[in-house]
């Protein structure tokens, strides 16, 4: 099996931190994994799943183990039939609900089926509801020794502090431009030539992706990019008052919800940036938010940021995306110098 670190290079420090926990026999019973969306959270606890459950690691003596690839437990694993494994993520209400957390509670204490061990990842850990969490303290204030729990956190995503308090936390950090370059560039040699992205769309997805690979690979082999374009087109035309708001809404609709919140974040995040100083991340609409920032206080953009939250937060409750587009682009258009907006 290959070395997670040798594919993505960026996991190597937190890939070589649990190999050395694991050799030193200090393999602590729960992890926090935080981290941008698309930066390879999942791979790398998919990775540490396999490395935890091999039968026969090798590198063992060396004190860098990685997964043999071919006992039972390897083979189970990329089966995605492993009895011993659990993986529990946000269902259609968006949140990891209680009735998934007895479950991963009544598998904590349960005996392992083929294993020495059991593994349980929390996919978005940061999506648990509030019955949830608490629930998940019990299990955490009661480790088991053959269990090992990993949750995965989004950047910016909070979770309580009596989780992170009882969880050994680790972080990935994004990669080098050059590194993510190279990894999207590999990915899209493998694909079929009518598939296969343009070196422009790969460069335009990373940019959109804030440098995020995996997610830049989402990006460049899906919708996004293109939607996300007409979404830009219709937030200047809304901003310079040439299209009502119930038009503009509609290009971000179109986008998701959870996309359309996280193109707006990336804006608002690039807005405070500009204000103190800095780059734009979105190249593209940096001439705007640039003069956004000229004409606007810093507390303006976090101002905006929170209500962004808000809107996340609200979407728990299924509200209506097309409401919270026109909300949210309202308050962007509060932004323009008064001269501006009237005309």
């Amino acid at each position: 099996m290959t070395d997670i670190a040798l594919e993505m290079p960026w996991l190597q420090k937190p890939w070589q931190m649990i190999q050395g926990l694991l050799s030193d026999g200090r393999l602590p019973h729960a992890l926090l994994v935080t981290g941008e969306c698309g930066v390879g959270k999942r791979a790398w606890a998919d990775a540490v799943s396999g490395l935890l459950l091999c039968s026969a690691p090798l590198n063992k003596e060396a004190g860098t183990p990685i997964a043999c690839g071919q006992c039972r437990q390897c083979q189970l694993l990329a089966a995605s039939s492993h009895p011993d494994v659990r993986v529990f993520s946000p269902e259609k209400s968006r949140m990891i609900r209680i009735e998934q957390i007895r479950s991963l509670s009544a598998f904590a204490v349960s005996s392992p089926q083929v294993a020495g061990r059991k593994i349980a990842v929390i996919d978005r850990a940061d999506q648990l509801n509030v019955n949830s969490a608490n629930a998940l303290l019990k299990t955490l204030e009661e480790p088991v020794p053959d269990f090992v729990l990993i949750l995965l956190q989004e950047s910016g995503r909070p979770v309580l502090p009596t989780i992170r308090s009882r969880c050994q936390v680790l972080s990935i950090s994004l990669p080098s431009t050059e590194q993510a370059d190279k990894w999207l560039a590999g990915k899209a040699a493998d694909m079929d030539g009518d598939k296969k992205p343009s070196a422009e769309l790969l460069a335009k997805s990373l940019m959109l992706a804030g440098n995020a690979p995996r997610l830049a690979l989402e990006y460049a082999t899906g919708e996004f990019p293109a939607l996300r374009d007409e979404a830009f087109d219709k937030f200047r035309q809304f901003m310079r008052g040439q299209v009502a708001v119930a038009e503009a809404a509609k290009a971000f609709k179109a986008l998701g919800l959870e996309d359309m919140l996280w193109l707006f974040e990336g804006w608002a995040a690039d807005l405070a940036r500009l204000c103190a100083g800095g780059k734009a991340s979105d190249h593209e609409a940096g001439e705007m938010l640039g003069f956004l920032a000229s004409n606007n206080p810093a507390w303006r953009a976090h101002d905006l940021l929170d209500k962004i939250r808000e809107a996340r937060m609200a979407g728990v409750y299924n509200v209506n995306p097309e409401l919270e587009a026109s909300r949210l682009l309202i308050a962007w258009r509060e932004l323009m110098p008064t001269k501006r907006r009237a005309s």
